[in-house]
């Protein structure tokens, strides 16, 4: 995704403007974290079909080093800095790889794009571009789920209860217990 349009705090979180050295230290220390949302995804995605997940393996976020100048609004990036950061999770269900999710965001990626393919019969490719506004997809979602809260049984719930697409396995649930 190109993250030049996205806020400041979005372009910092993903290490915009710092050095290789500084950047491997901000990871380090936790100061960036990758996308906090990767490993929930995965449990969210294996559920909806019923797969019990074996393990789910999420990669330290990587820098985008720049070759040439880029800019935001917000920063100047200049050759052999960081523009952005990738990283990748993978979802392992009864010993294979059954679900990959891959996250690039830096300053002047193009194409721009969100994808999801889907191997199987039949084999599915979809791709929105530019990709999709993180902040204004989170916004939709709120604001068009509404009714479906409302009318929601009492507890915690997560998308998948709300609006149920198939069998749960509770991956999810074995995630936020293994997290507390």
């Amino acid at each position: 995704m190109d993250a030049t349009p996205r806020r400041q705090p979005f372009q910092k979180k993903i290490g915009v403007g710092m050095g290789v050295s500084e950047y491997r230290q901000a990871i380090s220390s936790g100061a960036i974290t990758g996308h906090v949302g990767l490993e929930m995804s995965i449990c969210l995605i294996a559920d909806a079909p019923g797969w019990k997940l074996d393990t789910v393996r999420v990669t330290s976020p990587e820098p985008v080093i720049a070759d040439s100048e880029v800019a935001s609004e917000h920063f100047r990036v200049l050759p052999g800095q960081v523009k952005g950061s990738m990283q990748e999770a993978v979802g392992v269900v009864g010993g294979e790889e059954r679900i990959r999710l891959s996250l690039s965001a830096f300053l002047g990626a193009n194409p721009s794009y969100d994808e999801v393919a889907i191997e199987g019969t039949p084999e599915v490719r979809a791709r929105v571009s530019p990709c999709w506004h993180g902040d204004h997809g989170t916004v939709a979602m709120v604001v068009n789920l509404i009714p479906a809260v409302i009318n929601a049984r009492p507890g915690l719930l997560t998308i998948n209860d709300i609006v149920p697409v198939a069998f749960r396995s509770g991956n999810l649930a074995r995630f936020v217990s293994q997290k507390a």
